[in-house]
Parts: C-alpha cells; sequence; structure tokens
C-alpha cells in the first residue's frame, strides 16, 4: 500500500480495494465478465442497472467501461466504500448512489426508479441470514422488469463434497499464504489503512459500528437460491458460472 493511498487518491482507493478482493478470489474478474456477458445477452447494451450492495462500484466500473450508454445506481449501507465510490465516480454522469440499509422494509423507497433491467451483486448478500434474503429476493422479484435478469455471484458451498472442499480450502490458503508474503493486503489490513486515512477515519469508525468485524450471516448452496429465486417471482434460475467455493446464479423475470 502507498502513501498516495493512505493520502486519500481516490483512484488508489479503489484499485487497492480490487487488490484486496482478488487475494481471496483470483477468479474475481472472470466472474464479472460473465455476469456483464449475461447481462447483454439478456437485456442488451444499454441497461439501466441496480449495482445492489455496491461498495465501491466494482460491477459499476466494469459496467460502464463495457457498455457506454449503461446507467447505474449503487446502493449500500456501508459510509467508508461508499465514501471511497462517490469520490472515484465523481463527475461520471451515468451514476449515482444511494445510502440504504437493504434489511429496512422500505429501502426500494429511496431509489431514483421503480424499475431496472439488471441487479447485479457480487460477494455482499452472505452478510444476510437467509430469511433476510428470502425477503430481499421477494423485492427484486418486484423491482426487475419483465425480461429483466438478477444476477448474485457470492459464496455457495456445497457441504455434500467435504473432501473436495478440504483440499481445494487447503490449496486456496497455502496461495493466499504466498501472496501475502509477498506483499498482499488482507481484508484487516486493509481496514487499518482506511481509518488511517483523514477522509475515510470517520466513515470507517462508523461503518464498524454498523457491520462489527464481519458477516454473521448465511451461505445457502446455488439450489437454495435457485428455489427462492422462482418462488420470488422469477421465471427462471439457475447457475452459469461457478469456482471451486462460489457461484454466479442468473434469475430471468
Amino acid at each position: 500500500m502507498t502513501e498516495t493511498v493512505v493520502g486519500g487518491d481516490w483512484r488508489a482507493w479503489q484499485e487497492s480495494w480490487d487488490r484486496q478482493q482478488e487475494w481471496y478470489m483470483p477468479d474475481r474478474e472472470e466472474r464479472f465478465r460473465v455476469m456483464l456477458d449475461m447481462v447483454e445477452a439478456l437485456v442488451g447494451p444499454e441497461p439501466r442497472v441496480l449495482d445492489l450492495a455496491c461498495g465501491t462500484g466494482s460491477i459499476s466500473d466494469r459496467l460502464l467501461t463495457r457498455f457506454p450508454a449503461a446507467e447505474s445506481v449503487g446502493v449500500d449501507l456501508d459510509p467508508a466504500l461508499l465514501a471511497i465510490a462517490e469520490g472515484y465516480f465523481a463527475g461520471e454522469r451515468r451514476i449515482r448512489f444511494v445510502r440504504a440499509d437493504l434489511k429496512d422494509p422500505q429501502w426500494t423507497t429511496k431509489l431514483p426508479y421503480d424499475s431496472f433491467d439488471a441487479v447485479l451483486t457480487a460477494t455482499a448478500l452472505h452478510w444476510l441470514h437467509t430469511p433476510e434474503l428470502r425477503t430481499l429476493y421477494g423485492q427484486l422479484g418486484a423491482l426487475v422488469r419483465d425480461g429483466g435478469v438478477f444476477l448474485n455471484a457470492d459464496h455457495m458451498p456445497d457441504g455434500a463434497t467435504p473432501r473436495i472442499n478440504a483440499a481445494e480450502r487447503a490449496f486456496r490458503h497455502s496461495r493466499m499464504d504466498r501472496a501475502k508474503e509477498a506483499g498482499a493486503v488482507d481484508w484487516a489490513e486493509w481496514w487499518r489503512l482506511a481509518a488511517a486515512d483523514p477522509r475515510l477515519a470517520g466513515p470507517t469508525a462508523e461503518r464498524f459500528e454498523i457491520y462489527g468485524e464481519h458477516a454473521d450471516g448465511e451461505t445457502p448452496t446455488v439450489q437454495w437460491h435457485v428455489d427462492a429465486l422462482r418462488t420470488a417471482g422469477f421465471g427462471e434460475a439457475r447457475a452459469v458460472w461457478a469456482s471451486p467455493t462460489d457461484s454466479l446464479v442468473l434469475a430471468l423475470r
């Protein structure tokens, strides 16, 4: 992490978030590529997108680069990540941000639109417990337009394969340890650096008051997500990409 980042350069903060996330998910860009492929295939290259639990706006960044005529609304509760997103996208007219709690039954009333062509999210909804996630999926069933899509890339482990899971975990952690020795920044260190930045110190403190150290939610299986999305009113749902630990589930309204 450089002095430029600690000094508050928003692009450097955006890039440092990406690198920190890639330490955990080296295939992160591949899931984003497939996600945007499916958006283009099903709703075209000019979508109105809700970037759900947007964080620093990583999905929106790739969306607007690939689709110049796209429009994005990023929604999140995290004040620190939203500060980075707003700083990074300052002056970009194709995106706006909304601060809202997805556990609030009225969170959709804060959005500027009643419907979206696509709702996209990645590595975020495992912060919710399954009853909360089921409620959220019901809200999204009303928010995605007919023919629109919802895509969720997240941890979706399969408990039926314990030996495979154990081997994968050992391999992954060995690789992460080597990257850490080479200077990779993990979650805890990234937030320590954020707290040291004068422009992020206050939002970071507030963020930890809201969330604590990390998620206490759940990581249901792909089939659980598919069934819950169909119950929520989506006509079709299935995985369209998978790694050994994560999957990307697509639901078509």
